[in-house]
């Protein structure tokens, strides 16, 4: 079975949780989380009912998370227009370090702008810090 990309509702959590180890260190110099501080993190906030913030991931045959995304639907303070007012937010889009080059982000963003696309945005909003290495890669995936 090929890679698959969907919405997360429930499936590979623990593997989830390792990815979402492996931002955090990416983002701190490497430096890990407490992975029960993730978990927990991960049930009553980033999946919680009131939570706006939707993760889409990425898995291999064996339900490995090879990759996520984090996005919000949201409004437009500026556009009221029919058609106009819809946004979506790319929070994050992370690919886990050992399966970079092998079109998992492509497959997340792809996912990502069609979800956008039916939930009727005109725009995705993904912002990027300046000093990421891999802006190139983030601008073959349609970033600016």
């Amino acid at each position: 079975m090929p890679m698959q990309v969907f919405l997360f509702s429930t499936g590979p959590q623990e593997s989830l949780v390792d990815a979402l180890c492996e931002l955090h260190g990416h983002y701190h110099q490497g430096a890990l989380p407490e992975r029960s501080s993730v978990q927990t993190h991960l049930r009553d906030n980033l999946r919680a009912p009131d939570s706006p913030l939707r993760l889409v991931v990425a898995i291999d045959e064996a339900d490995h998370v090879l990759g996520f995304a984090a996005v919000a639907l949201t409004w437009s303070l500026v556009e009221s227009s029919p058609g106009q007012s819809r946004q979506l937010q790319l929070k994050e889009l992370y690919v886990r370090s050992d399966q970079r080059g092998r079109g998992v982000g492509h497959a997340l963003m792809s996912w990502v702008t069609q979800y956008a696309a039916d939930h009727g945005c005109c725009r995705v909003d993904w912002p990027v810090k300046a000093f990421n290495p891999r802006h190139c890669v983030l601008s073959g995936l349609g970033g600016a």
